[in-house]
């Protein structure tokens, strides 16, 4: 906010890397040349100007609001003789033509005080930024708000690319959904879309499914999330037969439906399994062949979404490369896109980019935390601290859960629906969500209601749970199956014990203990991959804020180090700094009642058939 006339300041920058620069012709110092840069280059102030047009222009961020708005390069690398043409008497003049170098440093703090407030007021920030379209409403969210009917997502670029090759593909592969074809056509195609946490693969996913519905297609979104698909079926308020209509899980597709699906939307693809098993069900209804070929024979035209980051166990085995060859088996035409511009962490690249770091999920080395005024994150000392900082943005009405790594045991709840407090870290002990398909004695949801029922705040979830939702904070208990020491990660694998005393497991040796990824036939270089997939997964749940601990003394310091300083420049996003306007309200409890269920088919009938 501007110090004096209480309206939104904005100031445009332009960082520049140059250190030098020399003129290309006497009179003007319009363009210039830079060292290393062979073709003449703007003066900062003209494309200062030229984004001071985008940001106020029809579409901009700005446009219709009361604001004042000037701007400035700042050159870090030169001084003012090195790039003395840009501060001569005959170069651009205008709001946006201060040119600051390190020199000028000090002056650039002083002028910069003339145009904002020094008191706290960052909900102007995260207004224009909400103005810029940086965050997308989260998909459940989007669900209930348009009663599952459609979807209420704005596809934008190469999300809208997608959608629209897929409808043109259904248009011109699939058979007339008017009338039955005499000679069904025989081709089929797959469309693979790969791309990182956020970047809008459910989205196109789901407004695929309700957009190709409504085009008279057969259709369904398929999953390998339990936990996603439960949220969707709770709080939309499907039907049993709506659900099972519209929606599907990889293992589904034992038996192909005849005929086939015309669509078949497989997102999560990367939790593809080698073949489908399921322990409910006897041996003679397993999978005999590929789960990907059974995917594939359940429909004429199938799109894959997948991310290759979020592989979390070890028979993860969906890959681009198994899909393209399974579909190129069957004769089909293949499409292949990787979409990079991503929406969750509100849109921050550097935090994606931080998390990845940090875990050695990338190449680059891991790097002190540079707040971007889109995601914030901080350190904490203790869980108890972690936990206090969650929930009182829970308590003010955000969306908020802890997670943490499969670390400790993990107990089914007793006989009186009493759930064992699994996670002790000294004298803080929490349970695990509800290893349940019923809601337990003090109102903890089952797990598969976990992320998204307010009763879930108390319990701790883990990344089955967590995959493929989000909440504006989550707290991160990072344990003792990866630790910091001197200046590589290392990774554990955990043993436990039964205490006969309590009459449960307890931890042994610290480490994973998750069944699935402990064993000892799996390599270390595969454990290692696993677990830091696991965390590269909790560390992108929220939408505004993460909040992380580990058990471990040596890597809380190694964090503390990277993360910074917990509230820098006033850019933490608390629940109470968010202009009401822009505060999504959550929703509370959890599923309708299979009454009102009831009562919504009844009066959805009865409106239908009213019609004739």
């Amino acid at each position: 906010m501007h110090p004096s006339e209480g309206i939104l300041s904005v100031q445009l920058v332009e960082l520049k890397q140059w250190s030098a620069v020399t003129r290309v012709e006497a009179e003007t110092a319009d363009l210039v040349y830079v060292d290393g840069i062979e073709d003449p280059v703007k003066h900062p102030a003209l494309q200062l100007s030229e984004y001071h047009a985008l940001f106020t222009g029809p579409t901009g961020p700005l446009n219709g609001l009361q604001f004042e708005c000037g701007g400035f390069a700042y050159l870090h690398n030169a001084t003012d003789e090195s790039v003395r043409p840009l501060l001569s008497v005959d170069a651009p003049t205008g709001p946006y033509a201060h040119t600051y170098t390190s020199d000028t440093r000090d002056k650039l703090l002083d002028d910069l005080r003339r145009h904002f407030t020094d008191e706290d007021d960052y909900s102007a920030a995260e207004y224009v930024l909400h103005r810029m379209n940086l965050r997308n409403t989260p998909l459940v969210d989007a669900m209930v708000n348009s009663s599952g009917e459609d979807t209420v997502f704005t596809l934008r670029g190469r999300q809208r690319k997608v959608a629209d090759d897929v409808q043109k593909a259904s248009e011109l592969i699939l058979d007339s959904p008017d009338r039955e074809a005499i000679v069904p056509r025989p081709q089929r195609a797959v469309f693979l879309v790969s791309g990182g946490p956020g970047t809008g693969k459910s989205a196109i996913g789901l407004q695929l499914r309700a957009d190709l519905e409504a085009a008279g297609r057969t259709v369904k979104y398929a999953r390998g999330s339990r936990a996603f698909n439960a949220a969707i079926k709770e709080n939309v308020g499907y039907t049993e037969a709506e659900f099972r209509q519209r929606f599907a899980y990889f293992s589904g597709f034992v038996k192909p439906p005849s005929p086939p699906l015309d669509v078949l939307i497989c997102d999560e693809a990367h939790r593809l399994r080698d073949r489908t098993t399921n322990y409910r069900l006897p041996v003679e209804k397993w999978g005999t062949k590929a789960q990907v070929d059974e995917l594939l024979d359940a429909s004429r035209l199938t799109v894959f979404f997948l991310d290759a980051g979020q592989t979390v166990r070890p028979h993860d085995v969906g890959t681009v490369e198994l899909i393209e060859e399974a579909a190129r088996r069957r004769d089909a035409v293949v499409r292949r896109y990787h979409l990079t511009e991503q929406y969750r962490c509100r849109g921050s690249d550097a935090y994606l980019r931080w998390v990845r770091a940090l875990l050695g999920v990338s190449a680059q080395e891991p790097h002190e935390w540079v707040p971007d005024g889109l995601m914030h994150i901080e350190g904490v000392a203790t869980p108890d601290e972690m936990e206090h900082v969650v929930r009182t943005e829970f308590e003010a009405g955000a969306t908020a859960r802890m997670v943490a790594g499969h670390c400790w045991p993990w107990s089914k709840p007793d006989e009186n629906k009493n759930l064992e407090k699994d996670v002790r870290i000294g004298g803080w002990h929490r349970p695990w969500n509800a290893f349940s398909e019923f809601f337990c004695a003090n109102g903890e949801p089952p797990s598969r209601i976990w992320p998204v029922h307010d009763a879930g705040i108390g319990q701790i979830g883990c990344v089955y749970t967590a995959q493929g939702l989000e909440w504006d904070w989550c707290g991160v208990i990072m344990g003792d199956d990866v630790v910091w020491r001197t200046d590589r990660w290392v990774f554990q694998r955990g043993k436990r014990r039964k205490d006969l005393e309590a009459g449960v497991m307890r931890v042994a040796k610290p480490g994973s203990l998750d069944p699935k990824v402990r064993i000892s036939t799996l390599d270390d270089d595969e454990f290692a991959r696993c677990v830091r997939h696991a965390y590269h997964v909790l560390l992108t749940r929220a939408s505004r804020a993460t909040v992380v601990y580990s058990t471990d003394a040596e890597t809380r310091r190694h964090l503390r180090k990277l993360v910074g300083e917990t509230d820098v420049q006033g850019l933490r996003p608390t629940q109470s700094t968010i202009p009401p306007e822009l505060r999504i309200a959550r929703r509370s409890g959890g599923a309708r009642s299979r009454r009102a269920r009831r009562a919504q088919s009844k009066a959805k009938l009865k409106n239908e058939m009213m019609l004739f």
